[in-house]
């Protein structure tokens, strides 16, 4: 007889999808039948494949030692990343991050091992709050994303209560996003709110702006606020009040104003300068929770931002600071 205790990563989640991480050598339908005769229990009892698991659960097993003996796979991908981290703020739960431009958020088929979800992962091992042995069922993951070549903060949840709850403040709305980015001549008004809507071709990775309803379309809205002007270019601050694909970059070009170095959206590339990248940065993040955010609730109303000397595209001679 074996046991084994549920703990607050293991949470959550069916009895069978844990099964089938924990032991990856057995077979599906061996896995069936140990249930249906009782072999596997929780908490004492018959229990089901369905069964939500929670935590402080216990496990007994009366199945061959084979499995819970099999040998585990020593090697994790994400110890070829690099683990040092550019941290703007870190606690118990979560990493906010400031991501440079050209490191991609996941791993893609292009670039195998190295991604900052990786990174994240490499860090939290060597630090020895993250054991692959010991959370078959969460790694630590990423809340938010953004393109390869735009840089800024991103929140990587360290358990997987956080990521569950940061998940659902995401998608109500209740983290504040606010960018930097340096636009081509200058928006007027200097300040303003954008609302009109987009379609994305997938097959180009690309997004059309309407400025009326069309089918198909989703609402985006955009609003911006001109910090300084040298005429050729714009140092903005843009809240993003939606959050669909390449918004600042195909909202901007749409009025006129693309960024500095956005080859993509920019309507003649030769306007986009000579940059390495699109303009455009991720500087700050507002948590707003106006719905009771649990094991979080101690980030409401705080605010972070990156160090904006460190912004790359400040070599123009642009400053936020007075």
């Amino acid at each position: 007889m074996r046991t084994l205790t549920i703990n607050k990563n293991d949470a959550g989640q069916r009895l069978d999808k844990f099964l089938q991480k924990r032991f990856q050598t057995m077979p599906k339908a061996m896995m069936y039948m140990y249930i249906r005769k009782k072999c596997i229990k929780r908490n004492g009892k018959k229990c089901d494949i369905a069964d939500k698991l929670q935590e402080g659960d216990v496990l007994t097993f009366f199945i061959k030692d084979e499995f819970f003996d099999a040998p585990q796979e020593k090697h994790y991908d994400f110890l070829k990343a690099p683990s040092k981290l550019d941290i703007v703020y870190e606690d118990e739960n979560i990493l906010l991050l400031d991501k440079k431009p050209g490191v991609l958020v996941h791993q893609d088929k292009s670039y195998h091992f190295d991604s900052l979800v990786a990174r994240v992962q490499h860090y939290l091992y060597d630090k020895g709050e993250y054991n692959p042995e010991e959370d078959k069922a969460f790694s630590p993951a990423l809340v938010n994303r953004i393109d390869r070549n735009t840089g800024g903060i991103v929140i990587a949840a360290k358990n997987a209560e956080s990521l569950r709850i940061l998940n659902q403040k995401m998608k109500t709305r209740e983290l504040e996003k606010f960018y930097l980015c340096l636009l081509i001549g200058t928006p007027k008004p200097r300040e303003a709110l954008l609302t009109d809507y987009m379609v994305k071709n997938e097959s180009k990775n690309k997004v059309s702006v309407f400025h009326h309803p069309v089918e198909g379309g989703k609402e985006m809205k955009t609003k911006y606020r001109v910090l300084k002007s040298s005429g050729k270019y714009s140092l903005a601050e843009v809240e993003l009040l939606t959050g669909r694909t390449h918004q600042i970059r195909a909202h901007m070009a749409s009025v006129g104003h693309p960024l500095a170095g956005d080859t993509k959206y920019a309507l003649h590339k030769h306007t986009s300068g000579d940059f390495p990248y699109q303009a455009l940065y991720s500087y700050k993040l507002r948590f707003c929770f106006t719905s009771d955010a649990g094991m979080l609730q101690y980030l409401n109303g705080k605010e972070f931002t990156v160090d904006t000397k460190k912004i790359w595209f400040a070599q123009e001679g642009f400053s936020i600071e007075n």
